[in-house]
């Protein structure tokens, strides 16, 4: 365990701090305003500090710490110090290396646009990253037409310029010729200038200044500069209309968003210049130590913006305010060399621009999720993987995961899921309607649900097929049916699970244990519990939790499973409430029945919708009689007596 330093050697004023190991290796850097008070906070009773705190703690040697000025350089002596070092407790961004980028060389002699991947260089400035090549050669393409620069290799410039003779794209207006004394260094820089302005999303001033330069040709009689100059212009516009969003004003920002779960966050930032959205960036964070919203709001801009290709802009709108907003704000106007402003919009075109870089970021976390478990043989390591750290005997080729979902005991449900072969088979999933529990009581919710599944299970085994046989499919539904398993699809369910998973810790594992023992099916049925909060499973038998390798496949496999149930759980249950309060609102209105009540309800979207109707927009509907529309309009506008 880390040596406390002795009272009063750690300085007051702000700096970074490392834990080192006995080996001299760098377990974890960390940032204060004051070293004292961040650095005492860590030598305490260890039940008191976030497990992977006390892990670290516990697997240090010693603290050392670096005193700075300020907080901003506090948090740049952190960045290069996690950059250098690569902490293992430490929050690592992984960054997405997918994207490409559109380069211009402008310290070459004659620059030259190129579509790149991976590390930044200098002398070259990037725009984009663009979502995939097809996006941004499409938009050179175009632009080629308007700003004929080079883009031949060095090699390439150089032979050419040998034998003075241009190449090919030169006899295709695609290229001024350089390479032969065909354009001057004025008219080429002038090129690169209105290309850089336009990847920098600045379009307004070059449309309006070849608009002015056609008119000025068609008017002195020059058709074919003008005609040049026209299909000049379209090239441009075209090239302008590939870009998918933009505000309202022309401003310069960056939008950052998010998507987590426990152990990671998928990053999506997107480039807005002049308005427009001209790229976008994706990072994954491995979250190795235990951070708030708001401290990882701070990581990630003192990250991304250390050596940001596209710079820095005046202003970035986050989800929320990082922790020590000021040292960040000073550290970014540092990085600009001006003001910025970090902002969270609550309301206008920029919340829904926030709003589309979430759901950017929702979608990459689950395709990174889901790249893990797609192909055959991560499935299948993550399948052995699980076989031996919980001690299956055999690989679990058949997994079934249960999760139960309420509102205050009210509309109980449960779901089951199946992952068969590490993929989710649908055909199999089920819920359940909990019909003995009342109130608010998961682990007897949990009891009924497993008791009926598994005597379901043995019924089918010994052949029976009694309507009356517990678990036998009453208010059980494959999903999106929400009814009765014909008994021609039970058959499916004689074969049990080789893991039974349960959402949740030891108390929801105790509940499956007993329902296995009541039934016989200890030795038959291998079960686990998966808890959220540090993503841990407990087995039968041990109070100790089985932690799997954060990045293992068997992890993976094992949330993923537990995220599936819940959200079936989740969506049968609003399903459910949706019903009873459409039913319960509209219940005993003479004259409208359940298919004239659903009707009415899928015409006006919903509940709310209906409310807001009018008396004469009711009444005027033609498959419905003017008199039972003007009592659903009394119903839902008359407040209910106590009596009813």
């Amino acid at each position: 365990m880390a040596t406390r330093p002795l009272p009063g050697t750690i300085p007051d004023e702000p700096g970074s701090y490392q834990f080192v190991d006995r080996h001299g290796r760098v377990l974890y850097v960390g940032k204060a305003k004051s070293l004292r008070s961040r650095v005492n906070s860590y030598f305490q009773d260890p039940a008191n500090l976030v497990q992977r705190t006390a892990q670290m703690v516990e697997a240090a040697d010693h603290v050392e710490w670096m005193v700075v000025g300020t907080e901003a350089e506090a948090l740049l002596l952190e960045h290069n110090l996690i950059q250098q070092f690569q902490p293992r407790f430490n929050v690592r961004l992984k960054d997405d290396k997918s994207y490409p980028w559109l380069a211009l060389t402008v310290n070459d002699e004659w620059p030259k646009p190129a579509v790149v991947r991976g590390r930044k260089r200098t002398g070259v400035r990037y725009f984009g990253p663009y979502p995939n090549v097809g996006a941004i050669r499409g938009t050179l393409d175009l632009l080629l037409r308007s700003f004929p620069v080079r883009t031949c290799t060095d090699a390439k410039f150089r032979n050419h310029e040998r034998l003075g003779r241009p190449c090919l794209l030169f006899h295709i207006e695609r290229c001024s010729g350089p390479c032969v004394g065909a354009v001057t260094h004025e008219e080429y820089d002038g090129m690169v200038a209105d290309l850089a302005t336009f990847l920098g999303g600045d379009t307004g001033p070059l449309e309006r200044s070849l608009e002015s330069s056609m008119r000025e040709a068609s008017a002195a009689l020059d058709f074919e500069r003008a005609g040049s100059l026209r299909d000049k212009l379209e090239a441009v516009r075209a090239a302008d209309a590939v870009r998918q969003m933009e505000l309202d004003r022309p401003e310069d920002l960056d939008v950052l968003a998010l998507a987590e779960d426990e152990l990671e966050a998928a990053v999506q930032v997107f480039h807005v210049r002049a308005g427009r959205v001209v790229g976008r960036s994706a990072l994954f964070v491995d979250k190795v130590e235990d951070l708030s919203p708001d401290r990882l709001v701070e990581r990630l801009l003192v990250d991304v913006y250390a050596d940001a290709a596209s710079g820095v802009p005046r202003q970035i709108l986050v989800p929320t305010m990082p922790a020590d907003r000021e040292a960040v704000g000073e550290y970014l106007a540092g990085r600009r060399g001006g003001p910025v402003a970090v902002r969270v919009p609550v309301r206008g075109p920029k919340r829904a621009l926030l709003e589309t870089v979430e759901r950017n970021a929702r979608d990459a976390f689950v395709r990174h999720r889901l790249q893990r478990t797609s192909d055959h043989n991560s499935r299948a390591r993550a399948l052995e993987a699980l076989q031996r750290e919980l001690h299956l005997p055999d690989a679990p080729l058949r997994i079934e995961c249960y999760d139960m979902s309420h509102l205050q005991g009210t509309d109980y449900v449960g779901s089951m899921v199946v992952f068969e072969d590490g993929l989710p088979k649908k055909s199999d999933y089920r819920h359940f309607k909990v019909a003995t529990v009342e109130g608010n009581d998961d682990y007897a919710a949990m009891e009924e649900v497993l008791t009926r599944r598994l005597t379901s299970l043995l019924d089918e085994e010994r052949g029976s097929r009694s309507p009356s046989a517990p678990g036998d499919g009453v208010g059980v539904g494959t999903e999106g049916s929400g009814g009765a398993v014909p008994a021609a699809t039970r058959r499916r369910f004689a074969y049990p699970p080789q893991l039974l998973l349960v959402d949740g810790g030891l108390g929801q594992l105790h509940v499956g244990v007993r329902v296995l023992e009541q039934l016989g099916l200890s030795e038959r049925v291998p079960i686990a519990s998966l808890a959220k909060q540090f993503e841990e499973v407990y087995l039968p038998g041990s109070s100790e939790p089985v932690r799997l390798p954060r990045q293992s496949e068997a992890l993976y496999l094992l949330q993923r499973v537990r995220d599936e149930a819940h959200r079936f759980a989740i969506s049968y249950h609003r399903t459910l409430r949706g019903k009873r309060m459409t039913v319960g609102a509209l219940d005993g209105v003479p004259g409208l029945g359940p298919k004239r009540r659903s009707r009415l309800v899928e015409q006006f979207e919903g509940l709310a919708g209906l409310r807001t109707a009018s008396r004469d927009e009711l009444m005027g509907l033609s498959w419905l009689p003017a008199a039972v529309g003007s009592a659903v309009f009394e119903r839902l506008h008359t407040p209910l007596s106590p009596e009813r």
